[in-house]
């Protein structure tokens, strides 16, 4: 039992949500390793979504608001902690979840997407013989994509993700939009949209502009599009971290 009034009762409650998703077969051990470190960076941007994160999430908007193929996908962490959020913004967009694993399995992929589907995903790709296109500059199984899925993307929402993959979507002048604690890490320098934040915070946040942005013009749009700047986004982030705390 997490007491509510803990000072960190949110990230204590996380941790749980990933031990659940490794029970749940969902997430794997690997993914705590990698929740661990964003943690520390978490903490060190005091656990809050700046000003920069929501500058990140208004480009982020817009863009997935005017894409014409975008394609939201998901790995084991983001399925455990975001599932909710993730059948959102498909329906929002009228987009599918693509689910992308490194430590790929078909029991796990299956399970993935139950999960979704119980939030009320309708439309779930990547899982079997469906992720049979092929990402080159890829060495690990992610790079085994679904033809309708990011192959087919123009723009492609990838929280939590591994550098090359990052890299090799962009080389195929994809627009990437990544959601990373770490700004400086290959992922967030390589993407075309970071959100330095913690998922479980922004998530909310994109979805209530993505609501907002829809019922703007595609000049507005692409206005705030062409006003954002991702090197200018890390460096303000680091320099965050760089305080630390205080």
């Amino acid at each position: 039992m997490i007491d509510p009034h803990h000072p960190r009762a949110k990230s204590l409650q996380t941790r749980e949500q990933l031990v659940e998703g490794v029970k749940m077969g969902i997430t794997s051990l690997n993914g705590l390793i990698s929740h661990g470190r964003g943690e520390a960076f978490d903490y060190l941007l005091s656990e809050h979504s700046h000003d920069f994160a929501i500058e990140a999430i208004n480009a982020a908007a817009a863009t997935l608001v005017l894409a014409k193929h975008p394609v939201l996908c998901t790995n084991g962490n983001s399925s455990a902690l975001v599932a909710q959020e993730y059948v959102t913004l498909s329906r929002l967009l009228d987009c599918p979840i693509e689910i992308n694993l490194f430590h790929r399995s078909k029991e796990r992929e299956q399970k993935i997407k139950q999960h979704l589907e119980s939030f009320g995903a309708k439309n779930v790709l990547g899982v079997g013989s469906d992720a049979s296109d092929i990402v080159p500059g890829i060495a690990s199984p992610r790079k085994m994509v679904s033809p309708q899925g990011i192959s087919k993307a123009d723009v492609v929402f990838i929280p939590l993700e591994d550098g090359d993959r990052t890299e090799a979507v962009v080389s195929l002048s994809k627009t990437v939009i990544t959601v990373d604690l770490n700004p400086l890490s290959r992922t967030a320098k390589m993407a075309n949209i970071t959100i330095v934040d913690n998922i479980v915070r922004c998530m909310s946040l994109l979805i209530q502009k993505i609501e907002k942005y829809k019922n703007l013009s595609k000049e507005e749009l692409e206005k705030i599009i062409a006003q954002y700047d991702n090197a200018k986004i890390l460096l303000q982030a680091e320099k965050k971290i760089r305080q630390g705390t205080m």
